[in-house]
């Protein structure tokens, strides 16, 4: 973990309600896709947690949806402005048990940090699917993006505006591939964990109150005991959930 100070590079509108902001920094904190970094947001006691879709050596990349207060005020701050981050956050995503054909299943906001997964695998050598779950044709971001680096991706949209009609999980049914990586809302999780043919990982969101362990407030229950999300987590395996 580094504590340190970025300036706004960028902070633009992806889809409705969706916002990517890049920042210019020290990175060296981060080792992998799946971690997350922590933002102090002007009159607010705690920080946010965002999730990191792509990072370089000086440069940091994370795309939110507006969801509250602070995220609304978040989406305001222009370029030049100077942020405070916590980086190097939580224990990412591991590629190294993959297979071959490792399936990258996301909704909606847990689309972002599978950008950076994807790129990882990829330089790799795996051959990569994909599949991102959205609402409607107006809410998709990103699946171009991740697209373009080599990924096989399908599109679900729960209207059929674009791509399959339905959830992640009426894609995955007759997918071929060796392992899966996730991340989005619960319910979608337990729908995933229902039908996936082979062993995952599962990449939880949580309220946070420090970001590194020491408040124990995003504590949950698994089969190995209790796990910190921030600490612990915010990866975990298939095999040590309780649902």
């Amino acid at each position: 973990m580094k504590q340190g100070l970025f300036k706004i590079l960028e902070n633009k509108e992806l889809a409705p309600d969706v916002h990517q902001l890049v920042l210019e920094g020290d990175t060296s904190a981060i080792r992998c896709a799946g971690q997350f970094i922590d933002i102090r947001l002007d009159g607010h006691f705690l920080r946010r947690p965002f999730s990191i879709c792509d990072w370089t050596s000086s440069t940091l990349t994370v795309v939110y949806r507006t969801v509250g207060k602070g995220t609304a005020e978040l989406s305001e701050y222009q370029t030049g402005k100077t942020v405070e981050l916590l980086t190097g956050l939580g224990n990412g995503f591991d590629t190294t048990v993959s297979g071959d054909k490792p399936l990258l299943v996301a909704g909606g906001s847990g689309v972002p940090m599978m950008y950076a997964l994807a790129k990882e695998l990829i330089a790799e050598g795996k051959q990569v699917s994909a599949v991102l779950g959205y609402r409607t044709a107006a809410d998709v971001f990103l699946a171009n993006d991740i697209e373009a680096l080599g990924v096989n991706v399908t599109i679900t949209t729960e209207d059929g505006t674009l791509g399959i009609k339905g959830f992640v999980t009426d894609a995955m049914q007759d997918m071929d591939y060796t392992y899966f990586y996730t991340c989005g809302p619960e319910a979608m999780f337990k729908a995933v964990h229902r039908i996936a043919a082979t062993s995952g990982q599962f990449s939880f969101e949580a309220r946070m109150g420090c970001g590194y362990g020491a408040c124990m407030g995003c504590t949950m229950e698994t089969k190995n005991g209790y796990k910190r999300i921030c600490k612990d987590g915010p990866v975990l395996v298939r095999e040590e959930l309780i649902w």
